[in-house]
């Protein structure tokens, strides 16, 4: 199985999570993988948006998440039956493929009941005393499984239930035997008989199946027409027309109308919770108009995820896309502190104390001797410029400063004049539409020790629009801490002309006498000189935190 592998950033993400990661998935692609996939956990932020849409690039793949779905692990084009189809050939197909259990779907391929071999053996080896003598069956069933042609009659698939008499001895005898049943619920089977014959027309039985390829005298052909007797001819033997009639009962009058059924695009847990159950050896997989798509059973747990991911600009499973923590990682490019669980497996992991996690992704095309096209060059140095505040945040390192050369010679343009146009489209918070936006648009969580933080960035040109929206930013962050539990919750809001920081909080009341920086008013700071989050911001709280 040729897997999918998810190149995707952090959720909530920023401009260089989004650009690595279509970066890396197109290098991958550039080295013969073709089964690489570009993707994001939450839409481009107002800055991103410009970026893709100046360079003409299509958003990754958006995935809310990666939890193993029951499609995921489902294995298509299951063995089914249909509900007219006989038991026997229902045997037949439960020999030929092994399986213990068929869906029966009706003409629409929409499931109407379950069939287990043990429910069909259990059935005919072990039938009730009052039902030896029964055949619940339809007239083109029992034709179909008889090999037998309509000599007078043809009926519809009507489910009914006869009487078997095998006329095998003298007429005086076989009519004593049938009298007192109703002739129209009787199914007589026999030879060459003609006496026998002539009874079971006379008192208008419902069937009459004539065996071992015989034929029927054309004047008990006629009389039968009259009678309303239905006629089937048979090449089989009595013995075998009698076993084979039995088996010619519909599945669908078999099947257990009660069954397990779940939808394909619910959760791998959800299914395991039904299988789990009592008495439940297979679930049946639908598509969402009800038609089937698979049988799940508990194999399907163990079967392997037909996806994995590489994590980009990040690799804390706090920060990652919605159940990463239950899928295969096989790489991480990163460049912020470590926080990552352990692997099952040995990956490749990348990381360096760089500005930019696309300073990673370009070096690997130089390392890969892969000349980037126009288009990926300049993504990846828009990833540059924003993570690193146009090569001024004090995390800018001489790595950064190379590759954003080295992406200007390929893309054509100059890192300046890219950066300021990139700054001065999406700097207003306007651009984000709501309080909730703003705050939500580049949100990390950290945890150290007992403590959970959360920091959010915009970056601005002047603090005036800040000012306007300050009431409703700081309502924002208090529900984002009460909904996710934190400690404090933080927006850092970044005058890039200025080289100084805003930073609004929510949080323990202690945080002010510990801050260092200086309170303008409550819940409100002033950090000059202060750009990076990573380098500046998160060290800091996580000293402070210490103190409180």
């Amino acid at each position: 199985m040729i897997k999918t592998t998810y190149v995707i950033g952090h959720r909530n993400p920023d401009t260089d999570s989004i650009a690595s990661a279509i970066g890396y998935a197109a290098l991958k692609q550039r080295l013969g993988e073709s089964s690489i996939v570009a993707a994001m956990t939450g839409a481009p932020n107002p800055q991103t948006r410009y970026i893709l849409d100046r360079l003409g690039i299509s958003d990754p793949l958006f995935l809310a998440d990666v939890y193993p779905k029951v499609r995921d692990t489902l294995k298509r084009q299951p063995v089914t039956v249909d509900r007219q189809a006989s038991a026997y050939e229902a045997l037949e197909l439960f020999n030929k493929s092994g399986v213990r259990v068929l869906p029966v779907i009706d003409g629409d391929n929409k499931p109407c009941g379950m069939l287990s071999l043990l429910r069909l053996s259990e059935s005919y080896l072990l039938p009730s005393q009052d039902k030896l003598r029964q055949v619940t069956t339809s007239l083109p069933s029992l034709a179909r499984t008889l090999a037998a042609g309509f000599a007078i009659g043809t009926g519809d698939d009507t489910p009914i239930t006869l009487n078997l008499f095998i006329g095998a001895m003298l007429e005086e005898s076989f009519s004593s035997r049938i009298d007192g049943y109703d002739p129209r619920k009787l199914l007589i089977m026999t030879g060459n008989r003609r006496t026998i014959q002539l009874a079971a027309i006379e008192r208008g039985v419902l069937v009459l199946v004539v065996t071992g390829g015989h034929r029927l005298d054309d004047d008990l052909l006629e009389q039968a027409k009259k009678q309303g007797v239905t006629v089937l001819l048979t090449p089989h033997d009595t013995a075998t027309a009698a076993w084979l009639a039995r088996l010619s009962t519909p599945a669908a009058c078999l099947a257990e109308q009660e069954f397990a059924d779940i939808g394909v695009d619910k959760s791998l847990a959800a299914l395991r919770q039904k299988l789990l159950g009592a008495n439940v050896s297979a679930v049946l997989a639908l598509e969402g108009d009800g038609t089937l798509a698979g049988v799940a059973t508990k194999s399907s747990l163990l079967a392997p995820l037909p996806y994995n991911l590489i994590l980009m600009d990040h690799n804390e499973l706090g920060q990652a896309v919605p159940g990463a923590e239950l899928v295969e990682i096989t790489e991480v490019i990163d460049h912020h502190k470590l926080g990552n669980g352990h692997s099952n497996s040995p990956i490749s992991f990348i990381t360096s104390p760089v500005g930019s996690t696309c300073t990673l992704v370009a070096r690997r095309y130089r390392e890969s001797a892969v000349e980037p096209d126009r288009q990926i060059a300049a993504l990846l140095l828009a990833g540059i410029l924003s993570d690193t505040v146009i090569l001024k945040s004090p995390t800018t390192t001489d790595a950064d400063h190379e590759m954003a050369a080295w992406l200007e010679e390929r893309s054509g343009l100059v890192a300046a004049d890219f950066g300021r146009d990139i700054f001065a489209a999406s700097s207003s918070l306007k651009n984000y539409g709501s309080a909730d936006q703003v705050v939500a648009a580049d949100f990390k969580l950290f945890t150290h020790e007992k403590y959970s933080i959360g920091l959010g960035q915009v970056e601005v040109i002047g603090f005036d629009e800040f000012y306007s929206m300050k009431e409703g930013l700081l309502s924002a962050l208090a529900e984002v801490k009460r909904r996710d539990n934190l400690f404090i919750a933080g927006l850092m809001v970044t005058d890039i002309t200025t080289e100084t920081t805003l930073f609004l909080v929510e949080g323990h009341t202690r945080i002010a006498h510990v801050m260092e920086y200086p309170q303008l008013e409550p819940h409100l700071y002033e950090l000059k000189n202060v750009m990076s989050r990573k380098k500046q911001m998160v060290p800091h709280l996580l000293k402070i935190l210490a103190k409180v």
